[in-house]
């Protein structure tokens, strides 16, 4: 079956998403040639984003968290516009990202689960004030409450575990789903990772430039742009 043929037949969609679904409007990934893990840092990109280091060096965390982790300007692509047409036809039962920019629920979708939280989600440590995105970039170096807290934004940072209910959800949606797009995501990062051996329906879909260990299993995998493969898919239909 073609894409466009698996998503006419199927009625419960889960699409399960990492890096590479935002790399189209500009925000790079992780593990690419040209992904945040090649950068040249005094430390590697893994260690400054730890719970460990940004409590011991907050500064250096947030010089690099605003650096390289914020886009301010960035703009939902071809593949998230494709994923509310497919909620709006009634199709899609949930969008499982690892992503953290926020750019789903930019480009109208409603039903999207952060594995990894949000960088539009900001809390102060002392008072648990929340704080926007905008908040935390207009505040110079280490952004602070009025009660003098750090604000922590709301992102698992390694060390740090997943938000349970959350999972419940993403585990929910995958158990009940009849067809599962794997979209933009080397499978490496887990628990996250992991999550796609509950998929238990008829159609498993793959989205991804690069092979990953999911090839064997899927029905159908595509190594192309998702943006260019799910948004003609989806005008098709």
């Amino acid at each position: 079956m073609t894409l466009t043929e698996i998503l006419r037949d199927s009625k419960r969609i889960v699409f399960f998403g990492g890096a590479g679904t935002s790399t189209e409007s500009g925000i790079p990934d992780f593990r690419s040639q040209d992904g945040l893990y090649h950068l040249q840092y005094a430390w590697p990109p893994e260690q400054i984003l730890s719970h460990t280091f940004f409590m011991e060096q907050p500064e250096e965390f947030y010089r690099f968290y605003k650096d390289k982790m914020s886009f301010p300007g960035a703009e939902p692509n071809a593949c998230h516009k494709a994923l509310v047409k497919l909620e709006q036809m009634g199709k899609l039962s949930a969008i499982i990202t690892q992503n953290i920019d926020g750019l789903h629920q930019k480009a109208g979708s409603k039903r999207v689960l952060e594995l990894h939280g949000s960088i539009h989600r900001n809390y102060c440590m002392r008072c648990g004030k929340f704080f926007t995105f905008e908040d935390i970039m207009a505040k110079p170096g280490v952004p602070r409450c009025d009660c003098g807290g750090i604000i922590k934004p709301d992102v698992v940072l390694y060390e740090e575990g997943l938000d349970g209910d959350t999972i419940e959800q993403a585990v929910e949606a995958i158990e009940t789903a009849d067809t599962m797009i794997i979209g933009g995501t080397s499978l490496v990062v887990y628990p996250a990772a992991g999550m796609v051996r509950y998929f238990r329906g008829q159609h498993l879909v793959q989205i991804n430039r690069d092979r990953t260990s999911a090839d064997r299993y899927c029905e159908l995998s595509i190594h192309d742009s998702i943006g260019k493969v799910l948004g003609e898919a989806v005008d098709e239909i």
